[in-house]
């Protein structure tokens, strides 16, 4: 028995001192990174978040009070493009079995808002980087003890979305006006998915206002691989201006075919694919011209923030990234100074913080809003001074920036331009 007791003390020795002299590095903050990994929504999700882990990394890690904890990163796939089921799935073993400490990503909103509901069961801070419906924030002013640990990080909601679009399609009928000298007509062609139900409804009421006829509407699958029909009937409605509102791979196959069919319509709006530098590829260059709203482009500068990261990104991965990048910024830029200002992991201390911070970040200034009763909703601050993100364009094989170009918002606000900008082009074949 003696011999026993001196052999479990001396193991208890030995591991206190194991204990002791382990880095403080070695207790981790884990951060699950959550998307369509098989898309390329999801590998910007990621790819921004690694972006973001190894130069904190590099740097020794994150001060929380006297300790220095290291980024820890855990990729979930969420497939949520083809199953919502397995999205939850995803986000349920991110709070059970990785224990992560908090979550970034989420781009579907239809799997985002189940996944929002499970991060809140276990009072997770989930920055959601990629959904735009804006009831995902509206939820943390009418129920803000449950929803507080939601925090929008990209892109700005779908109110805005539709303004900036608006602005977008202000440019293009301006140029279809002063250049083809004929009256502007617009279809509407929005992929079949919740977010762009609203932007649809919104299209339909203010694009007559603008002066354009509206021709119609047509509401493809997100993963539809032949569009021919749509097109057929959208030529024969005689549009010369196309509103897209695309997400998923069908922004792909409707610029390919229409480029094929030599459409004579200006494309413009939100389409997530065409921001990637493989668009110009998986559309065998047939996407030349399109025009889609995007967060960065090469040599365009929203802050002295905007060039080191997309200049890194592409260093790193060989392309510009995607909005859905700014998990990046989430990481980085949001909830690591959140954790060394309040030096901890305490989701309550951190949501009291973050939610009243102003800063930079690469995409633009970041403030979050409050609603009309002055209720926190988490939600980010949309136009001059703030973020506005970018209009841009494919011309002959470079994705170049034509907005914010002398943009003003409303007659009595600040002219915005940004570094790098260029002027828009019509499709040759539109002046035939």
């Amino acid at each position: 028995m003696k011999r026993l007791n001196v052999l479990r003390v001396v193991l208890l020795a030995s591991l206190l001192i194991i204990v002791m002299g382990f880095p403080a590095w070695a207790r981790t903050i884990k951060i699950g990174v959550i998307g369509p990994m098989n898309f390329v929504q999801g590998k910007g999700h990621w790819n921004g978040a690694i972006m973001a882990a190894e130069e904190i990394n590099a740097k020794g890690g994150v001060q929380v009070g006297s300790e220095k904890m290291k980024i820890e990163l855990v990729k979930a796939d969420s497939n949520e493009f083809l199953n919502v089921t397995d999205a939850t799935n995803a986000m349920e073993r991110l709070m059970t079995q990785d224990k992560v400490d908090f979550v970034v990503g989420g781009f579907r909103t239809e799997a985002v808002l189940p996944m929002q509901d499970i991060a809140m069961d276990y009072k997770k801070i989930f920055i959601g980087c990629g959904a735009a419906t804006k009831s995902l924030c509206d939820r943390v002013a009418e129920n803000y003890g449950r929803y507080k640990y939601w925090f929008r990080g990209t892109p700005f909601n779908d109110h805005y979305l539709v303004r900036t679009s608006f602005s977008h399609l202000a440019l293009a009928g301006a140029a279809i006006k002063s250049e083809l000298k004929i009256p502007v007509k617009c279809a509407i062609v929005a992929e079949k998915a919740t977010w762009t139900e609203g932007m649809v409804k919104a299209a339909e009421a203010t694009i007559p206002k603008m002066g354009f006829e509206l021709v119609g509407v047509w509401r493809p699958s997100p993963v539809a691989t032949d569009v021919t029909a749509e097109l057929s009937a959208i030529q024969k409605s005689g549009a010369n201006l196309i509103f897209t509102i695309f997400s998923s791979s069908v922004g792909i196959t409707f610029a390919r075919q229409a480029g094929e069919l030599k459409i004579p319509a200006f494309q413009v709006g939100i389409n997530v694919e065409a921001q990637k530098d493989g668009f110009w590829e998986a559309t065998k260059g047939m996407g030349n011209y399109v025009f889609t709203m995007n967060t960065y482009a090469r040599g365009v500068e929203a802050n002295e923030l905007t060039r080191p990261f997309v200049d890194g990104y592409i260093k790193r991965f060989g392309e510009v990234p995607t909005y859905t990048a700014d998990t990046y910024s989430a990481i980085l830029h949001s909830l690591v100074p959140a954790i060394e200002a309040v030096k901890s992991l305490d989701a309550d201390k951190l949501v009291a913080f973050m939610e009243n911070r102003e800063y930079l970040s690469p995409s633009g200034k970041v403030k979050l809003e409050k609603d009309a009763q002055g209720r926190p909703t988490h939600d980010l601050t949309w136009g001059p001074g703030y973020l506005t993100s970018l209009g841009v364009q494919w011309q002959d094989g470079k994705l170049v920036a034509v907005w914010p170009n002398k943009w003003k918002a409303a007659p009595t606000a600040p002219e915005v331009t940004y570094k790098g900008m260029v002027p828009i082009k019509l499709p040759p074949w539109m002046k035939k």
